[in-house]
């Protein structure tokens, strides 16, 4: 992946996003019958037709994608919940709380189960103004880390496409201003060691009689 830890980390490409986020749990209802599955990751089911089950994205996707389930839309993606975010938002120099994964779910759901989700349409708008809203707000964030010697930057409720967006650019502000301040603090210490106290000038000194 081309995601690695450090200082110098890149950032991750959308299908690896996409990939993280597949983990996420989520709701189906079957309309088979069948027993549980084993995965690495875990069991899941047993599915019974008409009875709600959690399963990971990538499971519920695939189920779609064979007609064996519907997908139930999460309750952060209805019309009212994304009007109340989006107003908050728009009021509040904060970021509301959203799912870490919310642009990657979102935009998988519309790809692969559009038909399961209420008033789809306007859904899609709500959270590409919520993105605008929340980007102009990290936009004015970055304004300041460049204009203001910063050490640290705490940004609560990030996404996780906001993060790996923000990341190779704040890590790497702070890590110049400290690397500015370091330096800084070498060549004062310098400057101090390097100054010789200066003989006081006190005139011509009398010769000592002899006793």
């Amino acid at each position: 992946m081309a995601g690695v830890s450090g200082p110098h980390a890149s950032a991750f490409s959308a299908a690896e996003m996409e990939f993280l986020a597949e983990d996420e749990m989520i709701e189906i209802v079957p309309n088979m019958r069948m027993e549980p599955l084993n995965f690495i990751s875990g069991d899941f089911g047993p599915f019974r037709p008409q009875i709600p089950t959690e399963v990971p994205l990538w499971l519920a996707v695939s189920l779609r994608k064979r007609g064996k389930c519907t997908i139930r839309t999460p309750e952060w993606m209805s019309v009212e919940k994304l009007t109340q975010v989006l107003e908050a938002e728009r009021d509040s120099e904060k970021f509301q709380p959203l799912p870490f994964h919310y642009v990657e779910i979102s935009r998988l759901l519309f790809d692969h189960a559009r038909e399961d989700i209420p008033d789809v349409y306007m859904v899609r708008s709500l959270i590409e103004d919520i993105k605008d809203v929340r980007f102009h707000k990290i936009g004015t964030g970055l304004e300041i880390i460049s204009k203001e010697r910063t050490y640290a930057l705490r940004l609560k409720n990030l996404s996780a496409m906001e993060a790996n967006i923000v990341r190779p650019f704040v890590t790497k502000a702070l890590e110049t201003f400290h690397k500015l301040s370091s330096s800084e603090m070498i060549q004062e210490t310098d400057h101090i060691s390097n100054r010789q106290p200066q003989a006081t000038n006190r005139g011509p000194r009398r010769q000592l009689k002899d006793r």
